[in-house]
């Protein structure tokens, strides 16, 4: 115990530059179809082909075809199964990168520099710092990343509960918002001048800032509704998890 204890201390160098890249790959400031779209998640796990269904003719003659990556006609359980099959290459791809990136070291860092910020916001430790910000542009992701941690001991039952309300609230907050939602703060009125009163910054904010008080409000409902027995049950949890470390 003590041997693995001072091993998990030892935070490098290299520590923090896994740590550095894990934030750049799972924030999606990197997407692009630039040659820097390489740093990126969601741009590297890529995307299906289509299976096409119908092929018309244009005025030109030329042939187009109408896809989709189900089909055409799906529907009921099996066209349930076919969406849950697209899932699983995110999950796996997620997974294997922060096997690699805990080898060398980044939950480390994350949860040395980000146990201060997040125990306080939300009482879940640092190490869930990457799943966190995964979450914010892939929900599937943040999920199966949130799974391991909690498989691994290292987030405890009640830990994992705030922190799924966290990203259920507003889910992958930073994609959805930019591929739908920006689109209306370019909308203009008749007379040219903006139709929403507001900013793309400022609803960020709004959206980043509402997902931990939907953590916090739920935080407050496990204490009235455990009470604490369930605070004494997650103090179980963490000593156990630091005794079989």
């Amino acid at each position: 115990m003590t041997q693995s204890t001072d091993k998990d201390s030892k935070v490098g160098i290299g520590s923090y530059v896994a740590l550095a890249f894990a934030v750049v790959f799972f924030s999606g400031l990197m997407q692009s179809n630039e040659w820097y779209g390489v740093l990126d998640f969601t741009t590297l796990n890529g995307s299906f082909g289509q299976v096409a269904y119908s092929v018309s003719e244009t005025a030109d003659g030329v042939q187009a075809a109408t896809t989709s990556l189900r089909g055409k006609g799906g529907s009921g359980a099996r066209d349930g199964f076919i969406f849950a099959l697209t899932l699983i290459p995110t999950v796996m791809f997620a997974l294997g990168m922060i096997n690699v990136l805990e080898h060398y070291g980044a939950l480390n860092a994350a949860r040395k520099l980000l146990t201060p910020l997040l125990r306080p916001l939300m009482g879940i430790p640092g190490n869930s710092g990457l799943a966190l910000i995964a979450s914010l542009q892939s929900t599937d992701a943040g999920a199966a990343m949130t799974r391991q941690l909690k498989d691994e001991k290292h987030l405890t039952k009640r830990e994992t509960d705030i922190f799924t309300m966290f990203q259920f609230t507003a889910g992958a907050a930073i994609v959805n918002f930019f591929s739908s939602g920006a689109v209306l703060f370019t909308l203009t009125n008749p007379d040219g001048s903006l139709a929403v009163p507001s900013s793309i910054g400022l609803a960020v904010i709004v959206m980043f800032a509402f997902k931990f008080v939907g953590a916090n409000l739920f935080r407050i409902y496990l204490n009235i509704t455990e009470g604490k027995e369930g605070q004494n049950s997650d103090k179980q949890d963490k000593k156990l998890t630091e005794e079989t470390a």
